[in-house]
């Protein structure tokens, strides 16, 4: 499995997909933050690769999210 360094990634435009809308980021650091700031669910493409989900849930602590919602096996299975 090849892993992605977000360091390395600088050749090209970084897009984020969200709300019918196309933001465009010079790295995927910058694509990646801006995702975890914004909340929702995204799609960030780049090198030919495809990423969705909402980004920013850093881990789960006695049971929750670091907002404080609580996790449960029914999240797991949304997305």
């Amino acid at each position: 499995m090849n892993s992605v360094n977000p360091s390395n990634i600088t050749e090209q435009v970084i897009t984020i997909e969200h709300d019918s809308k196309t933001y465009k980021f010079n790295t995927l650091d910058e694509a990646m933050q801006w995702a975890k700031d914004l909340g929702e669910f995204v799609t960030i493409k780049f090198n030919g690769l495809e990423i969705a989900g909402k980004f920013g849930a850093d881990g789960i602590t006695s049971g929750k999210f670091p907002n404080g919602e609580p996790y449960t096996w029914k999240k797991r299975r949304r997305q």
